[in-house]
């Protein structure tokens, strides 16, 4: 699309991006074809191939936005405090909110990252273990000055990760909750599984705003997979 203004092109971009994480959500990376990704997107294979390379290239892009988001924003909820509470909190809210806002392009992130390859896998796999030790380094630290109770940092970790981005599966805005209502349970949650006292953040403004992605489609992902989307314990009904 030479001679396209860059705005253009940036716009095309992301419905080629929003067109894929409907289909890789739903169908899985492995089974959406170029011909799918490009009738999805209304536009043809060739002009597909421009934009975006190759349908791994695609993925990757897409994995790699959430994943900076997802970093980008952590760091900023860590630089607000150096109480390693008050950072786990930001961290915390951060990641739920920054997931129910981006459900379906945080479920393709999570689960189709097998569809990449070589170099790809290892920039990203990289990029993962970059965000998820931060996690790691307030837990740590914050076992150090005896801000927590932790019996094994690496399960602690992963339940807290696993919790958190377990959101994408069933979080519907409009329904009971509100996001801030949901991120302030996962924090307390949170702060009952360390032993963190349950005043201690009293009067603490731990949730910013999150943004949506540029990947992420308007349709909510209970359009797309109905009550299925929901995980076996939560309906929605009830959130």
């Amino acid at each position: 699309m030479i001679g396209q203004p860059t705005e253009m092109r940036i716009m095309d971009l992301g419905r080629v991006q929003r067109a894929a994480v409907t289909l890789f959500a739903t169908k899985g990376f492995a089974a959406t074809g170029i011909r799918e990704l490009g009738a999805e997107a209304g536009i043809n294979s060739a002009t597909l191939y421009h934009y975006v390379g190759s349908k791994e290239s695609l993925l990757a892009s897409i994995i790699r936005s959430c994943l900076d988001e997802l970093t980008q924003s952590g760091e900023r909820a860590m630089r607000r405090s150096a109480d390693p509470v008050v950072q786990l909190a930001g961290l915390v809210s951060s990641h739920v909110g920054i997931t129910a806002v981006n459900q379906l392009t945080a479920r393709v992130a999570e689960y189709e990252m097998r569809g990449l390859t070589g170099d790809n896998r290892i920039e990203l796999q990289t990029l993962r273990d970059e965000y998820e030790l931060l996690f790691g380094q307030i837990l740590e630290r914050g076992q150090r000055v005896g801000a927590f109770d932790i019996e094994d940092l690496a399960l602690s970790r992963l339940a807290i990760l696993e919790m958190c981005t377990g959101v994408a599966h069933w979080y519907r805005p409009g329904g009971r909750l509100e996001l801030e209502d949901v991120q302030r349970f996962f924090v307390s949650t949170t702060c009952k599984l360390l032993s963190v006292p349950s005043d201690e953040l009293n009067g603490v403004e731990f949730i910013h705003e999150v943004r949506k992605l540029d990947s992420e489609p308007e349709t909510q992902s209970s359009e797309i997979w109905g009550t299925h989307a929901q995980s076996d314990f939560v309906r929605q009904s009830e959130l």
